[in-house]
């Protein structure tokens, strides 16, 4: 079983496209991060595959079952944390922790509470962002959900509050799918498995970390002299330096690459790449997408 797919799945507001023909499957086990610029569709894509917004066209799957058709057998498998995780501010935590408990087949959330140092005394409303993420994740994880979805959970946080979430996550997650969007690339680059990259609604790649560490690269080719030549459309941003130009290649292969570029530029004196971190891979396509940009 595929704990999420979506098929050609699509959401309009009105005339406004937010998603687009979305083709997505998060395997079992799989720790996916779905990454875009702010207005992305990345939130819109999470809701809609959840059935909060219900969509206009095409279809998702989520543990199975049509997510139209979700119910509370399902609501106990799936654990689900959002930005702006709406919680009854004027409960305390420990009572807000109880009122949770009966909902759910299996419930422990004892570790994580003493993990985050959460005050069970104090009310939702007086925490601070991070203690109410620390809330919030607790009361998504501590009934042991296969399925596992974060939109933004890191947004606002300091670095220490988002270690510790992170820790916390991955200390339970042996054995779910996890589906996270989230802006802090580098932290999400340190346990992602999958990643796919949102631009305008539409899903540009799917693919394993592994996978896409290995095609993109960033590319200098040292000339005898300033030369032009035509771009292929998958080398991104070239930028020139007198004789010197720099690239990124979204479609690395080190033999082929060095062919295609000794087969273009007369005088070669030195061609070389360096492997790019999450970050890097992001921000070369978001500069690619604006009018002008080098694209893929």
């Amino acid at each position: 079983m595929t704990p999420i797919r979506a098929i050609g799945l699509s959401k309009r507001f009105r005339k406004v496209r937010a998603l687009e023909d979305l083709e997505l499957e998060v395997p079992q086990g799989a720790v996916y991060a779905l990454v875009g610029a702010n207005g992305a569709g990345k939130t819109t894509a999470i809701k809609t595959l959840m059935n909060i917004h219900a969509p206009s066209a095409g279809r998702a799957e989520v543990l199975g079952r049509d997510s139209r058709r979700l119910g509370p057998a399902e609501f106990a498998r799936i654990g689900y944390v959002s930005e702006n995780q709406q919680m009854p501010e004027w409960m305390r935590v420990g009572d807000y922790l109880d009122f949770c408990r009966p909902f759910y087949p299996r419930w422990d959330a004892g570790a994580l509470v003493h993990q985050f140092q959460l005050p069970l005394d104090r009310k939702l409303g007086q925490l601070s962002r991070g203690m109410r993420m620390k809330a919030a994740l607790v009361s998504s994880l501590a009934y042991g959900p296969e399925l596992i979805v974060l939109d933004e959970p890191f947004t606002g946080l300091d670095a220490l509050v988002r270690d510790e979430l992170i820790e916390g996550l991955l200390e339970r997650i042996e054995g779910a799918a996890v589906l996270i969007s989230s802006h802090d690339l580098a932290e999400v680059e340190t346990f992602a498995s999958h990643a796919g990259y949102l631009e305008n609604g539409r899903l540009r790649f799917s693919e394993e970390m592994d996978s896409l560490g290995a095609r993109f690269r960033e590319v200098t080719v040292t000339l005898g002299a300033a030369q032009s030549a035509e771009w292929p459309a998958e080398w991104l941003n070239p930028e020139w330096s007198g004789p010197v130009v720099r690239f990124v290649d979204s479609r690395y292969e080190s033999e082929r690459t060095a062919e295609r570029l000794r087969a273009m530029f007369a005088d070669i004196r030195e061609i070389e790449a360096e492997a790019m971190p999450l970050r890097a891979i992001f921000v070369a396509l978001a500069k690619a997408a604006r009018p002008g940009g080098a694209r893929e």
